[in-house]
């Protein structure tokens, strides 16, 4: 082998390398702009998100994009770089009470976003289920061959602003609404 094609391999080497990083570099640029990289102190104060099942159709807007939190509860410890450990109310000791950052968000008081645990049941995997409260209005939906009886359903812990359009076939479920 001659020392030019071994010079030329290396300086081939260094520029791949050059390129790469890079190219590593663009990506962690772009993968830092989604990451919130959120820092509490112990003693401070947050909320944890749950997710709410209806168990039923939707039709229109969906509520479950909108954001629910149960809370406040207190930091007692940090786990690793991104997982904190919460003081837990006796109606979520089944929980597991470490959580990621994700799930977290500051308390700040603001009654809007606040449900509190007492006043749902929260199961283990952090949904809950959400009862209606009562009818607002029904309507027949016309499709092409059917039509759908539906109704309008304020449920609990929401405003009639947030009510959706539901198939009336939930009143085997609820009854007492009907």
């Amino acid at each position: 082998m001659s020392a030019t094609f071994v010079d030329e391999t290396i300086m081939k080497i260094s520029l791949i390398k050059e390129k790469l990083k890079a190219a590593q570099d663009r990506q962690q640029k772009y993968c830092n702009q989604k990451h919130r990289f959120v820092e509490f102190q112990i003693g401070d104060f947050v909320y944890v998100k749950v997710n709410p099942m209806k168990g039923v159709s939707r039709f229109g807007r969906v509520s479950k994009l909108s954001p629910r939190y149960v809370g406040p509860l207190e930091i007692l410890e940090r786990i690793g770089k991104s997982a904190y450990k919460l003081l837990l109310s006796d109606q979520m000791s089944d929980v597991h009470n470490v959580f990621h950052v994700s799930s977290l968000r500051k308390w700040i008081s603001d009654a809007a976003k606040k449900l509190s645990a007492d006043e749902i049941e929260i199961q283990k995997n952090l949904h809950y289920k959400e009862e209606p409260e009562k009818i607002l209005a029904y309507d027949v939906r016309k499709l092409r061959s059917k039509e759908i009886p539906m109704v309008k359903v304020q449920w609990k812990h929401r405003t009639a602003r947030e009510a959706t359009w539901e198939e009336s076939d939930m009143r085997h479920s609820y009854p007492y609404l009907f």
